[in-house]
């Protein structure tokens, strides 16, 4: 054994250097929420010969219920395919009950971004647009990305907050436009983690492997992943949180305690 690695003190280890089969330290937070678009909800695409796609939401086979089978911990699918920051704040997560502090986590993962660049092609809009009032927030995507960080510290003030950038793809090669986006959803993760406590960014854009042809022919049908590309994907975002809780032990040696009125002050 080598406690070198469980202290996150292999040279240069990089986030996805060690992929961990079980979620590693991920298994500390024993409830996590994921809030997220089609692409945390496990859709799949169906289509017959000639005829229209169908998408269907299977959490079953999301990367969250992937990751609380690998890790043993219970994991809430906060998500629906086409959804939007916007559309989350305004009225989905009232109208689901994800408000509700029954429904509070010890983490959030929050994977959001793709509809509200590309489909609605909202402004990213910068860390500026987040207020210390939520309810003064900007209407752009950073302002409500902003307001589920800042609603969801209400409810549970001492949850980790993991945010997640989109990965490098063979589509925004050929699109500057959209790698733009892409790159600015990426700055405003890395300044959304400065702005809160307890917030770190899991980098896909600078660490997954490229999405390619080759990528999409193995885990994808359609535009969405199958079965064993949400599988990939739970295996990422588990050693992700595990090399952030293995580089961080001092953040996180009370994560026991969240959602409990104790703590160790020394």
């Amino acid at each position: 054994m080598d406690i070198n690695y469980y202290l996150g003190k292999i040279a240069d280890e990089k986030p996805l250097d060690n992929i961990v089969e079980d979620g590693g330290f991920t298994s500390i937070f024993r409830t996590i929420a994921v809030v997220g678009d089609s692409l945390s909800s496990g859709e799949l695409e169906s289509k017959d010969a000639g005829g229209p796609c169908g998408y269907h939401d299977i959490f079953d086979i999301s990367w969250g219920q992937y990751l609380a089978r690998m890790s043993g911990t219970k994991v809430y699918n906060f998500s629906r395919g086409g959804m939007t920051a916007s559309e989350y704040c305004n009225s989905f997560a009232e109208a689901m009950g994800y408000w509700d502090r029954s429904k509070a986590a010890m983490a959030y993962i929050i994977a959001l971004g793709c509809n509200d660049l590309d489909g609605l092609q909202q402004p990213v809009g910068s860390i500026d647009d987040v207020k210390d009032n939520l309810h003064l927030n900007s209407d752009t995507f950073a302002g409500h990305y902003g307001k589920i960080i800042q609603q969801y510290k209400k409810i549970q003030p001492d949850a980790a907050f993991f945010l997640v950038t989109m990965p490098r793809d063979s589509f925004e090669e050929q699109h500057p436009e959209v790698k733009e986006r892409h790159e600015g959803q990426r700055r405003l993760m890395h300044a959304m983690a400065e702005r809160f406590t307890n917030t770190y960014v899991i980098d896909l854009r600078e660490y997954a492997p490229f999405y390619g042809d080759e990528f999409r022919k193995a885990f994808f049908v359609g535009g969405h992943m199958n079965s064993q590309g949400y599988y990939l994907t739970a295996r990422m975002i588990g050693s992700y949180i595990d090399y952030i809780v293995r580089h961080n032990p001092d953040k996180f040696s009370q994560a026991g305690f969240i959602g409990t009125p104790f703590a160790y002050v020394n």
